[in-house]
């Protein structure tokens, strides 16, 4: 027992935060390797005119996540942030081998890619549900933001790493090339799992379940101030106890009530708009994208995906730097104005002139993804991993992760299909008004909470469902 309590002690706050924000990895893998392995999936399987078929094949992971994430809240609520994070890990190796041996079966093949690349997306949406819950309950108010904001470096790093990796394979024989992309997701998996069987459980959990000796030992891992660790057991206790005391017993429809309405309409809906404001289109389908305009051919233009997942792994690193500088809100306003600008004006200046060079949407694609990156990207997991109640946090934290991955499918799937009715400057501004909405429902339906705890958090939410409750005309 002393040689275990040792060789925990040995585990560093780095190596915590590292571990326990590397389940990004695989998000971001999943979701940018397809943008290369997709034109010459559609060569070696003749679906170069097969619209749906294909939307399907990219947004099968999406539609799987949806279920991953509320599966995965649910269960980490009553076994824990890690073992969850294990488990997706142990799916992620599985499906995502098996993806890369998909048999040749004709156009059964594709339906055998789309059923294993839906499991493969309970794996990936539990890990966009987790990672953020874990983060946040391991890192201190001060640094909360750039600590889970390490979660969007994780998320854009394993996208470029799928970009590069496409880029580097393109040359390949067509088979050959898309398998490989597809199955090299298992490496970073095995990886996540042999990190991750170190870590500690969360210390919110463990109070959660009772072990207040572990939950301080944890936390001493991590917190420097025996005072500050003192004072965050009585808050997380305090919070406990209040929980204890009404008996209450979370469901779904816990989640609408009157305590915990607010933050849960509030958190949910910015994950729901950070899809819906269409930025997987051009994760997904930029070397499409790029053909449409100019003519050249998709697998020629696998440069384009790695420039915008330098842009993204750049603007993370900024947000880092900005996170606990500016208010979650301003930045969240001031990001979805500029996104729905860079969307809405390559339609307008094509109305004006007709003739309008055909790269112009590409440059403002760019400037998309560049306030993309330092905005909404990482603010939607930080919200997610701080504004829900520890009561609810694992089931609110799910039901935030599937409505991000309903809005992730729906875009992946419905998107060539729309390009391939109306014009792409058409299709960019439908999500250029959706990005100012988002501006609208931020300032309107989203508290402040930077440098808040999360206990000071729900109280928040508790007040104001309170006042909700007292003044329904209001």
């Amino acid at each position: 027992m002393n040689v275990m309590a040792k060789a925990e002690k040995k585990i560093s706050s780095a190596f915590i935060y590292f571990f326990g924000s590397f389940g990004g990895i695989l998000f971001g893998y999943d979701i940018g390797v397809m943008t290369g392995a997709l034109p010459f999936l559609q060569a070696d399987w003749h679906l170069e005119n097969a619209a749906s078929l294909v939307g399907w094949i990219t947004s099968a992971v999406m539609f799987g996540a949806i279920f991953g994430g509320a599966l995965a809240g649910q269960l980490s609520d009553k076994f824990g942030r890690r073992k969850m994070i294990l488990m997706s890990a142990i799916v992620f190796m599985v499906f995502s081998v098996l993806s890369g041996v998909s048999p040749d079966m004709g156009e059964a093949s594709a339906y055998y890619l789309i059923i294993v690349r839906m499991l493969l997306g309970l794996a990936v949406g539990a890990a966009s549900a987790l990672v953020p819950a874990y983060m946040s309950e391991m890192a201190p108010a001060k640094a909360r933001g750039r600590l889970s904001g390490l979660n969007q470096t994780m998320i854009v790093s394993g996208m470029l790493l799928s970009y590069v990796v496409d880029f580097l394979l393109k040359d390949l024989p067509g088979e050959w090339a898309w398998r490989l992309m597809l199955g090299l997701a298992a490496v970073p998996a095995l990886i996540l799992f042999l990190g991750v069987l170190r870590l500690p459980e969360s210390p919110r959990f463990l109070l959660r379940k009772g072990d207040e000796a572990q939950a301080r030992k944890v936390l001493s891992y991590i917190r420097k101030n025996p005072a500050e660790i003192d004072q965050e057991l009585a808050s997380i206790k305090e919070t406990a106890k209040e929980e204890r005391q009404a008996n209450q017993k979370t469901s779904w429809s816990t989640l609408f009530s009157g305590k915990y309405r607010y933050l849960v309409i509030a958190g949910v809906g910015v994950a729901a708009f950070q899809q819906f404001q269409g930025a997987n289109a051009i994760f997904y389908y930029i070397p499409l994208i790029v053909q449409k305009a100019t003519g050249q051919a998709a697998s020629s233009n696998l440069m384009w995906p790695i420039v915008q997942g330098v842009i993204l792994v750049v603007g993370s690193l900024v947000y880092m730097w900005i996170a606990d500088k500016f208010n979650r809100r301003t930045l969240l306003m001031v990001g979805g104005a500029v996104m729905g600008l860079s969307f809405i004006l390559p339609a307008v200046i094509n109305w004006m002139m007709p003739n309008m060079n055909p790269m112009t949407i590409v440059v403002f694609l760019c400037i998309y993804v560049a306030f993309y990156s330092f905005t909404w990207a990482p603010l939607t997991w930080v919200l997610v991993g701080e504004i829900f109640p520890l009561a609810i946090r694992g089931r609110a934290s799910g039901l935030a992760s599937s409505f991000n991955w309903i809005g992730s499918w729906l875009v992946g799937l419905i998107f060539p299909i729309m390009t391939a009715s109306m014009p792409q400057e058409a299709v960019f501004a439908i999500f250029g008004i959706i990005c100012i909405l988002g501006v609208i429902f931020v300032k309107t339906c989203v508290p402040e909470t930077r440098g808040h705890t999360l206990e000071e958090i729900e109280e928040q939410g508790t007040n104001r469902g309170r006042v909700k409750a007292s003044n329904p005309e209001n």
